[in-house]
C-alpha cells in the first residue's frame, strides 16, 4: 500500500479532496501538455510546407531540435525545479516555449527558424515537472488521479490534430501554427500562474553545471547520431563521430558524479532496482508507442491498389478515424490507473499490464491488417496499454522516491523514454530498409519509399518483442518499493522556511 504521508506534503489550509480551484489547476496543468502533443504532431505535418517555403531538405531538423533540446536540457531542469521551486520552473519553461514560437513565427530565415523551434523543446520536460509539482502541492488521495489523468490526457489532442493542422495550413500558411503556439502558451501560463500553487519542498543543494554539461552534451550526441545514421550512413564519420564522442562525455559524466560533492543525478538512487528498471520499462513503453504512431499512418495510408497486401488509400485526415480509438483509449487507460492506484493496487502490476497490452496490439497487427475494422480494435488495444503504461510511471516514482528528489529523478526516466523512442523506430526502419523494399518503380510511388508486407510484419513484431521485454523489466520491480534516502527537504511557506523534513 502506498502511504500517502510518504508521497506528497500537506499544506496549510489544503482541503483533504477536490475544490473548484485545484480542478482548474489540473485542467490548466493538462492544457499545456497537450499544447506539447498538438506541438509536435502539427508540426510533423507542416514539415513539407516549411521545408518548400524555405527550400530547405533539412526538414527534419524542425522535429530532432524540438526532442533534442527537450532531453538534454532535462536533467538540468529537474534539478532546477528541485531546488528553486517546481512551478516557478515550469512556468519559466512555458514562458521560453512562447518565445521560441514567437520566433519561428516571424523567422526571415530557417536558421532562425529552428533556433525557435529547439527553445520550444523546453516543453517535453513540462510532463515530469507537472506531476511532480502535482504530487507536491495536490491533497494525498488526488495524486494518484491527478497525474494520471495528466500523463495519459494527451491523448485526446490526437484526434482533432489532423484537422486542426489542415485548416491552418490551407487558410492561413505555417507561420499560423507557430502563432497558435504563441497565444495557447500564453494563456495557459497564466492560467497556472493564477490557479497552481508553488511546491513547498526545497532540495538543499548546489547545481552541478560540470554534471549538466557532460550529461547534456552526451545525449546530444547520441541523439544526433542516432536521429541521422539512416541519412548520413551509420558508416559515415560524422555519425560515428557524434555517436563516440557521446558516448564518451557519458562516460565522463559517470566518472564526475561519483566525485562531485553534490552530483546533478545520485547515481546511488538511480541504480536502485525500482527506479532502474522503471526507467528501463517506460522507455521501451515510450519507444513502442513512437514506433506504433509511425507504422500505422503508413500502413494505412498506402493505396491499396498497389496489391501490397496492407493500406486503405486513407488521406492525412482520414487517418483521424485510427486516432479515434488509440488516442481515446491512451486517457482511458490512464483514468484507470488513477483511480485503481487510488484504491490500493500497485501501479507496478499495472505497468506490466499496460506493456502485455502493448505487445499484443503489435502482434495482433503484425498478422491482421487488412480489415479497417480489426485494425481499430488493435489501435484501441494498443491505445489502452499506452495509457497504462504511461500512467503507471509516474505513480511508481511517486512511491520510490521522496519529493525533493521527484523531479531531479524523473528528469532521467524522461531521458531515457526520449532516447529509446528514438533509437526503436530507427532500428525497425534500419531492418525494414535492408530487406523488405517494395519493388515498385519509382515513377508510380512519387519517389515515395513503399515496403512489402512482410516488412510491416517484422517491424510489428519488433515492438511486440520490445514491450514484452519492458513487462519482464516491470514485473522484476519490487513488490514492495521502500522510498530511497534523501538530505533532508526544506518545507518553505511564503518565502520562508520554516522546518526540515
Amino acid at each position: 500500500m502506498i502511504d500517502p504521508a510518504t508521497t506528497s506534503i500537506d499544506l496549510p489550509g489544503q482541503t483533504p479532496n477536490w475544490s473548484p480551484r485545484l480542478l482548474f489547476s489540473l485542467a490548466s496543468i493538462m492544457l499545456l501538455l497537450e499544447i506539447l502533443a498538438v506541438s509536435y504532431i502539427m508540426i510533423s505535418m507542416a514539415v513539407p510546407a516549411i521545408s518548400q517555403h524555405y527550400h530547405t531538405t533539412q526538414g527534419a531538423w524542425l522535429l530532432t531540435s524540438f526532442l533534442l533540446v527537450g532531453a538534454v536540457t532535462g536533467p538540468l531542469l529537474g534539478k532546477s525545479a528541485d531546488v528553486y521551486g517546481k512551478r516557478k520552473i515550469l512556468l519559466a519553461c512555458t514562458f521560453i516555449a512562447a518565445l521560441g514560437s514567437f520566433v519561428s513565427a516571424v523567422a526571415p530565415s530557417y536558421a532562425v527558424l529552428i533556433v525557435g523551434r529547439s527553445l520550444s523543446g523546453v516543453l517535453i520536460p513540462c510532463i515530469f515537472l507537472s506531476y511532480s509539482l502535482i504530487r507536491d502541492i495536490f491533497p494525498p488521495k488526488t495524486v494518484a488521479l491527478s497525474v494520471s489523468v495528466a500523463t495519459s490526457g494527451m491523448g485526446l489532442i490526437a484526434i482533432p490534430a489532423p484537422f486542426l493542422t489542415g485548416w491552418f495550413l490551407d487558410n492561413h500558411g505555417f507561420r499560423s501554427i507557430f502563432w497558435f503556439f504563441v497565444v495557447g502558451l500564453g494563456v495557459v501560463g497564466v492560467l497556472i500562474l493564477l490557479s497552481t500553487d508553488e511546491s513547498p519542498v526545497r532540495l538543499q543543494s548546489r547545481m552541478d553545471v560540470l554534471g549538466a554539461v557532460l550529461l547534456g552534451g552526451g545525449i546530444a550526441g547520441i541523439l544526433i547520431a542516432v536521429s541521422f545514421g539512416p541519412i548520413w550512413g551509420w558508416a559515415n564519420a560524422s555519425t560515428l563521430a557524434f555517436l563516440a564522442g557521446g558516448v564518451a562525455l557519458l562516460a565522463a559524466w559517470l566518472v564526475s558524479a561519483r566525485i562531485v560533492r553534490e552530483p546533478l543525478v545520485d547515481l546511488d538512487v538511480l541504480r536502485r532496482r525500482p527506479i532502474l528498471l522503471t526507467s528501463m520499462g517506460s522507455g521501451l513503453a515510450y519507444g513502442c508507442s513512437a514506433l506504433f504512431t509511425i507504422l500505422l499512418p503508413m500502413m494505412a495510408m498506402t493505396p491499396a491498389i498497389l496489391g501490397l497486401g496492407y493500406g486503405f488509400g486513407v488521406s492525412a485526415e482520414g487517418f483521424a478515424i485510427f486516432q479515434v480509438p488509440l488516442g481515446g483509449m491512451v486517457v482511458v487507460g490512464g483514468i484507470v490507473v488513477g483511480i485503481l492506484v487510488g484504491k490500493n493496487v500497485r501501479p507496478r502490476l499495472l505497468m506490466i499490464v499496460g506493456l502485455l497490452f502493448i505487445s499484443a496490439g503489435f502482434l495482433l497487427t503484425a498478422q491482421l491488417h487488412d480489415s479497417k475494422a480489426l485494425l481499430l480494435i488493435f489501435a484501441g488495444l494498443t491505445g489502452t496499454g499506452m495509457g497504462l503504461a504511461y500512467a503507471a510511471v509516474p505513480n511508481l516514482l511517486i512511491e520510490a522516491v521522496p519529493p525533493q528528489l521527484q523531479a531531479t529523478t524523473a528528469s532521467i526516466v524522461s531521458v531515457t523514454q526520449s532516447v529509446v523512442a528514438a533509437v526503436l523506430p530507427v532500428a525497425a526502419f534500419t531492418v525494414m530498409n535492408n530487406s523488405y523494399i517494395a519493388p515498385i518503380p519509382p515513377e508510380v510511388t512519387q519517389g515515395a519509399i513503399l515496403y512489402t508486407d512482410r516488412g510491416f510484419q517484422v517491424a510489428f513484431l519488433i515492438g511486440a518483442v520490445a514491450a514484452a521485454v519492458g513487462a519482464i523489466l516491470a514485473a522484476l520491480i519490487p513488490r514492495r518499493i521502500d522510498q530511497v534516502d534523501a538530505p533532508p527537504a526544506v518545507i518553505v511557506h511564503e518565502g520562508e522556511p520554516v522546518l526540515n523534513r
